[in-house]
């Protein structure tokens, strides 16, 4: 089934509704652990469990006269208190905590959230890079170098070129997901002024989170950092596939191109056109997610045991990363999955240069049969330079060479310039990549995120 272009669950995530849900979490996990502890009355801490909620416009029409968020929501908590006639027990909530230890405990919770739907989407991709790279296992196609014609592969080699950097990505974003779920509840500078150690690993058994082993009055930014680097690298992934494609739809190559629905224009004055529009989008939204690294790598250093610089700017880069991410990813398996492939063309443009891509092996069976390796080398280049400037048969002016049919049989010759010959070890690079063993298939695992 091919995904949504986007996902409205993602956006959610980040909404305010969701937000301050998150801060609701923390501060009703800390009046629990604080009341197993004998620290809180354990019947205001069943009631706050039971009546305390917000509205998220009083939320915000209490912070344009405080100017501080986290007092605000506070504010609006204990009003809903107050309205279930529970004003005494409010004096609970925020016990011993200060703003941070909500904000960045609750946006741990928020960032696992994301993250859950980002492996999914990244296996998804996975999935479907898999598929088509068996589809096209041995669908032949001329590789190229520096966008020059060099030695024959398959297209399924190039996908699955794609699945194992997919897996790549797939290890480091669970890995930097993980490193990221952390809260901490150690006050204004870290050191548990209020309460100990115990009570805020209770809290966070409560709430699926570690404990930061040490933290000042923030969750240290490098995790937050890693965590963007790994969606960059993601997106990288998305860019690096749909950049190919848009090179593989050139005109002049046509060996592959994006899916053209049936009443799809592709410019409002010339109605051949079918251009690449969602590989650029792809591309240029690519560069976004990797802008953002630098802007969170910014947010490592703050000053002593915390400023506020880092605040604005993850309130921009996390969302964003995280939604042009999932969205980049459905648009990425979307592509793969309708992707549009020629393989006859793909043979056509192979055999564009009669028999030029097939210098090394030739180069390689000279030496091979005693001539010296600078003599054979010369003899190659001087066919296959007469070959590109004479738009001549390179296979037919071998095969004419005196010094050429003298080293080799026909035989030999025929062997140097078969496609078989040059891909004769895919099956076991595809077995590497898709079958057991290490470094070889895990998709299934990959899949359970």
């Amino acid at each position: 089934m091919i995904p949504r272009y986007t996902r409205p669950e993602m956006g959610r995530i980040w909404s305010d509704q969701n937000r301050f849900q998150q801060w609701l979490e923390v501060e009703l996990a800390a009046s629990e652990a604080l009341a197993e502890m004998g620290v809180v009355p354990a019947e205001a801490a069943r009631l706050l469990r039971q009546h305390a909620g917000f509205e998220v416009a009083r939320i915000h029409e209490i912070e344009n006269e405080v100017k501080h968020d986290v007092i605000a929501f506070t504010t609006a908590v204990a009003e809903t208190m107050a309205r279930a006639g529970y004003a005494e027990e409010s004096r609970w909530l925020h016990y011993g905590l200060t703003s941070n230890d909500v904000v960045d405990t609750a946006q741990a919770l928020l960032l696992q959230q994301a993250s859950a739907i980002l492996l999914d989407g990244l296996g998804s991709l996975r999935a479907v890079l898999k598929r088509r790279a068996l589809e096209f296992q041995h669908t032949v196609q001329i590789g190229r170098t520096h966008g020059v014609h060099a030695e024959p592969i398959t297209f399924g080699l190039k996908l699955a070129i794609w699945y194992e950097e997919a897996g790549r990505n797939l290890a480091r974003l669970r890995a930097a997901a993980e490193d990221l779920r952390v809260g901490k509840t150690s006050g204004a500078v870290g050191t548990f002024s209020h309460f100990a150690p115990e009570v805020e690993e209770r809290i966070c058994a409560r709430l699926n989170l570690k404990p930061a082993p040490v933290a000042s009055q923030v969750i240290q930014r490098d995790r937050h950092a890693w965590f963007v680097a790994a969606l960059a690298l993601t997106t990288a992934l998305c860019e690096k596939i749909a950049l190919e494609v848009r090179h593989l739809q050139r005109t002049e190559v046509r060996e592959a191109e994006e899916y053209f629905s049936k009443g799809q224009k592709g410019s409002s004055t010339m109605p051949h056109k079918r251009n690449p529009v969602t590989c650029e989008q792809i591309c240029g939204l690519a560069r976004v997610v990797r802008s953002n690294v630098q802007a969170a790598f910014e947010d490592v250093a703050l000053w002593h045991e915390r400023d506020i610089s880092h605040s604005s700017v993850e309130r921009v880069i996390l969302p964003d990363s995280t939604i042009l991410a999932d969205y980049l990813l459905a648009k990425t398996t979307r592509l793969v999955d309708t992707l549009m492939v020629y393989p006859e063309r793909m043979r056509r443009n192979l055999d564009l240069t009669r028999g030029l891509v097939f210098s090394s092996p030739l180069l390689q069976d000279l030496v091979a049969a005693g001539m010296l390796r600078e003599r054979a080398y010369s003899i190659v280049q001087a066919n296959a330079m007469r070959a590109w400037e004479q738009d001549g048969d390179f296979r037919a002016a071998i095969e004419a060479d005196p010094e050429v049919r003298a080293a080799l049989p026909p035989e030999r010759i025929a062997e140097a310039f078969s496609v078989e010959r040059q891909l004769r070890n895919v099956d076991k690079i595809f077995a590497r990549v898709f079958g057991e063993g290490p470094g070889g298939e895990a998709g299934a695992k990959d899949r359970q995120g």
